[in-house]
């Protein structure tokens, strides 16, 4: 008796088992089994690497349906993912996917048909790999990005407590002779802030310039 196995490999939180069984069976899928491996990296880990991979290929019989969300739940390398499909279908599985409803079948006997099939396993899997290489250097990208900010957060130093008006009064008051309470006072900023002003200005004015930007 034949059997449709959904295999749903899931490595993000929205990518759950349960999500994936419902897009097959509103596809029109009729589903018998699933079978689910989590938090298994696509690019580094051959199919038959993986513990619940390697539980697929001893369930998959000959005439069985082996259904996927996409090519790419089967792996992100090009050579495993066309190798994986080639080996289902030499043991008589057919592979079908619910994204774009695409056929792998291994009955297939017209040379032309099989051209066709063969040629559009290898862009599946190039494809799948090329989103995964995508994904890795936009991962990439915002890693470098976050940690530029840091540096930068870092290269400016103290966050400033004072605006260029209160800078100005400062600077004007201490000018004039004014106490450090009574500049405090009329800046609304506090007597150490007003200490530091002072005892640095060209500092302090570079803190707030640096802010600024």
């Amino acid at each position: 008796m034949t059997q449709t196995i959904l295999y749903a490999r899931v490595s993000t939180a929205d990518q759950t088992a349960t999500h994936q069984r419902s897009q097959a069976e509103a596809a029109g899928f009729q589903v018998d089994h699933v079978v689910t491996d989590d938090g298994v990296s696509g690019v580094s880990t051959r199919l038959a690497e993986r513990r619940q991979g390697q539980r697929l290929f001893d369930m998959l019989r000959r005439g069985d349906l082996l259904v996927v969300r996409w090519v790419d739940r089967l792996g992100r390398n090009y050579g495993d993912v066309c190798e994986t499909i080639r080996e289902f279908m030499r043991r008589g599985v057919i592979v079908k996917t619910v994204i774009n409803g695409l056929t792998f079948d291994g009955a297939t006997t017209d040379p032309m048909q099989q051209a066709v099939r063969d040629a559009l396993i290898g862009f599946m899997a190039a494809m799948s790999q090329a989103q995964a290489e995508a994904t890795k250097e936009a991962q990439k990208a915002g890693i470098m990005h976050a940690k530029a900010q840091a540096e930068a957060r870092a290269y400016r130093g103290r966050k400033v407590s004072y605006t260029r008006n209160q800078f100005e009064t400062v600077q004007a008051m201490l000018g004039q002779g004014a106490a450090v309470a009574a500049i405090a006072k009329a800046t609304g900023l506090s007597r150490q802030t007003v200490y530091r002003i002072s005892a640095d200005p060209a500092e302090a004015e570079a803190a707030l310039a640096r802010w600024a930007a």
